[in-house]
């Protein structure tokens, strides 16, 4: 009578497992060789390259906090050090600034929050944001006291977690609206705990006693007051055109090195607070310049403004749609980019504005400055085809590493639309405005001079629309306009100061 051993020694190779058996016949021994996949053996596959192997990874959300020191720049500093530990943040919230619950006798705190990938435990991942805090200096001084950064986590997966360290959900989430209304920009349709899964994140949020109303910021430089899209009394900011172009439509080859610190210092004077560089031309037909090209123009520029005294205060935007101009222009020190293609035309255009940590202006363009011009059509309606290609790539800048807090929105008045679509769309800039997915974040609009004013004024000179241009302008801040981007710079000041009076009396 025969009998068979397994050996439980196998190998591995190509993703076959090789069996030995051994037969045994008295004193004498016969080998077999039995080769099969894993497919059809039930067996333990970790190793095997034949089948990936079970992920781990779960999906957490962590509030951020701070009310001490450059708050901003804490929780991004958190937010980088997550990444860096393998918590990589896949999403953030806006950030929103709020007035201090509990102990009420500190400053304003700014409070966030962001969705993370992580393949640690709760009580791991607990520990390693606790490590955080720690090595960014954090002392808890009293319980729910000033900090210069707080991170909590809120939920982490679809798991209950009660522990004498830790809960989760986080107990306070119900109450406290400076935690719901982030979460619920991140996910208002999950439910907060299992138990319930009939209500939501955002009911949870609808449920909270209104206060004073919370207002997402969105950071422009270390020296000019954040954007606050949500606070009605707020004035509206003058971005003021530079163009270092020779054929830009309206004042090509007016400004040169030579003549740029009088012409920077009369922009600061008449009321601009943010210089917009520029340095190829995107009006249609415009012939391309290299990318050496545009950035021998802007850099020299950005470094002039930033030596002259009395414009250090201002921010410095540049007008690219190119990732190594963007970068350069970021290393000689300017603190916006200002992307007509929303980063549709350079790949590598959003993953270098979020590994630098700049704020990014993503404006709604169809093709490129040479083919837009054809693609004026919108079948599905403008203002909810806009919204739904700027959403996509709000999208595309949030997995590119860009913090939501870090972006603001442009219809693009003048891009891939007709004379008519351009009044829609300042008609309709409220509607945008509170579109779901974009509420919350602030909007830039530029309708200076543009070919669409001289057609329904009669003015053909482009330096000459001047009075057209203001109706947009008031019409702009009107439907909510947190930037308005303009040429004459001391009568568009003017006539936002009195929009501003109109529509944002002050509280």
């Amino acid at each position: 009578m025969s009998t068979y051993e397994l050996e439980h020694e196998h190998e591995l190779c190509s993703g076959f497992i090789f069996f030995r058996f051994i037969a045994i016949t008295g004193s004498s021994l016969q080998g077999l060789s039995v080769l099969n996949t894993c497919s059809n053996i039930n067996i333990n596959r970790s190793g095997c390259g034949c089948h990936p192997a079970v992920s781990k990874t779960k999906t957490a959300y962590i509030a951020l906090g701070s009310n001490l020191g450059d708050r901003i720049s804490e929780i991004e500093k958190a937010c980088n050090e997550m990444t860096k530990r393998g918590i990589r943040v896949k999403r953030t919230s806006s950030l929103w600034e709020t007035e201090p619950m509990y102990v009420t006798d500190q400053d304003r705190f700014i409070n966030g929050a962001c969705e993370v990938e992580t393949e640690l435990e709760p009580l791991g991942l607990l520990d390693e944001l606790q490590a955080i805090e720690r090595d960014m200096g954090r002392k808890k001084l009293i319980d729910k006291g000033p900090r210069n950064i707080d991170l909590d986590i809120l939920l982490y997966g679809e798991e209950k977690v009660q522990n004498e360290r830790l809960n989760v959900p986080h107990i306070g989430i119900p109450e406290r609206e400076f935690v719901l209304r982030p979460l619920a920009e991140l996910i208002p349709s999950k439910p907060l705990y299992a138990s319930q899964p009939w209500k939501l994140v955002q009911d949870y949020l609808n449920d909270i006693t209104p206060g004073e109303p919370l207002s997402s910021i969105t950071p422009l430089s270390s020296t000019l007051a954040p954007l606050t899209p949500l606070v009605h009394s707020r004035k509206t900011k003058v971005m003021g055109i530079l163009n270092m172009t020779p054929d830009s439509f309206s004042d090509g080859g007016r400004n040169n090195l030579e003549s740029l610190s009088n012409t920077v210092k009369d922009l600061v004077r008449n009321g601009a607070c943010i210089i917009d560089v520029g340095g190829q031309s995107t009006a249609p037909g415009r012939p391309e310049v290299s990318a050496e090209e545009e950035a021998s123009r802007v850099v020299p520029a950005i470094e002039l403004i930033r030596s002259i005294p009395e414009t250090r205060h201002v921010a410095i935007s540049v007008d690219t749609y190119r990732a190594s101009v963007a970068e350069k222009a970021i290393a000689s020190g300017a603190d916006i980019i200002n992307d007509v293609s929303a980063g549709a035309l350079d790949a590598e255009m959003l993953p270098t504005v979020g590994r630098l940590g700049k704020t990014i202006c993503l404006m709604h363009m169809r093709g490129n400055p040479q083919t837009m011009t054809k693609l004026t059509s919108y079948p599905d309606g403008l203002v909810p085809t806009v919204a739904t290609e700027l959403l996509s790539r709000v999208a595309a800048a949030e997995a590119a590493g860009i913090r939501r807090w870090r972006i603001i929105l442009d219809p693009g008045i003048g891009f891939a639309k007709t004379g008519d679509q351009n009044l829609e769309l300042l008609r309709s800039l409220e509607e945008l405005r509170a579109w779901p997915g974009l509420q919350g974040l602030p909007w830039l609009v530029g309708t200076s001079r543009k070919s669409f004013i001289g057609k329904v004024t009669g003015v053909e000179e482009a330096s000459q629309r001047v009075w057209g241009t203001a109706a947009t302008v008031a019409a702009a801040v009107q439907g909510g306009a947190d930037v308005i981007r303009v040429h004459d710079v001391r009568e568009m000041a003017l006539v936002t100061t009195m929009s501003d009076a109109i529509w944002r009396a002050r509280d």
